[in-house]
């Protein structure tokens, strides 16, 4: 007899706040969670079955993790490929697949990828350091990204002149030309190993310029349905080249002349998706599960109109974490509050996020806006 999904052991390498969210659901699948993270207090340490404190960029410590579980997944991409790649190969099944893993762990191998299938993205060049970034062709302002290790806007830096470039990343990187865009848009795509695929529909994002991260979302987009379709289209496109099975972000910008290029993907929940756990059918957590067992996927429509706010902390504090002015926020219709479980806090620390629900477009903005000004992670 087959086993059924409750029956089965669900490890996640990784147990920050999507490890997390992610356990969430998997709870209403009577499913049993694994969880391996360097941090002792890590977010999903007290939700998971069983919780193991280690390198998740370790070979042993991966593999010796990944014999215990059914089926593996990632919450972050810096894992131990070489150990996936050996459970695969004893029959042990890793969504995403490590190769696509590999892929995504280096953007230059990414954007390539992206050339080689006709994805349209930003013109590029692969650079080994300064010299290299000295003889450039390319003109400024242009934009530099660390090929591996960057994340939640570190690693990428705009090159504006000369004196620009002697700061430079010493390190492999990529150089991207510089878009003048629009607005910053996403869309995830989902796909299991039968190779069916759907997308929830495209948002649009507002990052935080210093920090460089997402910091406003509001879904769904009012861009016409020729736009979003064909920003779907592409996604679809991509998850279809890797052969993912899994969920994709992917990142997106809508340029001033109304092209679309691809920014970046990442094979994993996103903070691009965490509204729909409240604006959607079915959310990114459990669009994933349903992926990665090979169930039916689920309606990606959305419900009404979500705006997702994310809490960052606050600049000037270090610390023990405390949300300032979390009853006035819990006063608002429709207004949702996650936080992560992070029991310190420090500049620009992901937190937590609100996503509001409102029939109304623009009273959910508003009443965001208000959410963002008010709640406050200090210490």
């Amino acid at each position: 007899m087959a086993k059924q999904i409750s029956d089965l052991k669900l490890g996640i390498l990784g147990g920050g706040q999507l490890g997390r969210m992610l356990i969430q659901q998997a709870i209403n699948y009577n499913l049993t969670t694994f969880v391996l993270d360097p941090d002792p207090d890590a977010p999903c340490k007290d939700l998971c079955k069983v919780f193991e404190n280690g390198s998740i960029t370790d070979f042993d410590t991966v593999y010796n993790f990944g014999k215990k579980a059914d089926i593996i997944t990632i919450e972050i991409e810096k894992v131990n490929i070489d150990a996936l790649e050996q459970l695969e190969k004893e029959g042990k099944k890793v969504f995403p697949q490590s190769r696509v893993i590999r892929l995504i762990q280096d953007k230059g191998v990414q954007k390539q990828f992206f050339k080689e299938n006709d994805i349209p993205t930003a013109p590029f060049q692969v650079v080994t350091g300064l010299d290299d970034i000295r003889q450039s062709s390319f003109s400024y302002p242009y934009v530099l990204k660390l090929r591996k290790d960057g994340y939640d806007g570190k690693g990428v830096m705009v090159i504006n002149s000369d004196k620009d470039v002697e700061n430079a990343f010493e390190a492999p990187s990529i150089i991207e030309q510089y878009v003048e865009f629009e607005k910053e848009i996403a869309v995830i795509v989902a796909r299991n190993s039968k190779g069916d695929v759907s997308t929830f529909p495209m948002v649009e994002m507002e990052f935080n310029s210093e920090a460089n991260l997402v910091e406003f979302l509001i879904s769904p987009s009012t861009y016409a349905e020729t736009v979003q379709q064909r920003a779907e289209n592409i996604a679809k496109n991509i998850a279809g080249a890797m052969n993912i099975t899994g969920i994709l972000a992917v990142e997106m910008f809508v340029t001033k002349e109304g092209e679309i290029l691809v920014n970046e993907v990442a094979p994993r929940p996103h903070n691009s998706g965490h509204h729909t756990i409240e604006g959607n059918y079915v959310s990114q957590y459990d669009q994933l599960i349903r992926a990665i067992f090979n169930l039916p996927l689920g309606d990606t429509r959305s419900l009404t109109n979500a705006v997702m706010i994310n809490l960052l902390g606050e600049k000037g504090f270090d610390g023990v974490a405390k949300y300032e002015n979390l009853d006035k926020v819990l006063s608002i219709d429709g207004a949702y509050v996650h936080l992560y479980g992070k029991k310190y806090t420090k500049h620009f620390r992901k937190m937590g996020h609100v996503t509001v629900v409102d029939i109304d477009r623009e009273k959910a903005i508003e009443k965001a806006r208000f959410i963002q000004k008010t709640l406050k992670v200090i210490a």
